[in-house]
């Protein structure tokens, strides 16, 4: 069992726009996914890139797109999406202020 909040869990900066934070995982005793929560601050975005393993995106705050596949998919606070295993991605900041978003994905997935 494990109960937390999301300000009491340690942040990680992937580069000066992007923090993650690994809500439940392995460590948390979820052997088969983890859900990660990103912050993308003002022009934040991931690098285009594709994974042999699908996942989960839910839009907690801000505003930000999803570019899969070659089109891109407004994101706000509630949007969910689906992405299959080896479509070429990126999310990023569509905002003024930071956009943060839930991603699950299978435990392999989590770099």
């Amino acid at each position: 069992m494990f109960v937390s909040h999301r300000n009491e869990i340690e942040k990680k900066k992937i580069s000066e726009t992007i923090t993650k934070q690994v809500l439940v995982g392995p460590q948390q005793g979820w052997k088969d996914h983890v859900m990660r929560m990103f912050t993308l601050e003002r022009g934040g975005k991931a690098p285009h890139h594709a994974h042999p393993w699908q996942h989960i995106i839910y839009a907690v705050e801000g505003v930000g797109n999803l570019l899969m596949d070659g089109k891109d998919y407004p994101l706000t606070a509630g949007s969910v999406a689906y992405v299959p295993d080896d479509v070429v991605h990126q999310v990023s900041n569509a905002g003024d202020g930071k956009f943060v978003f839930i991603c699950i994905v299978p435990e392999r997935g989590d770099q």
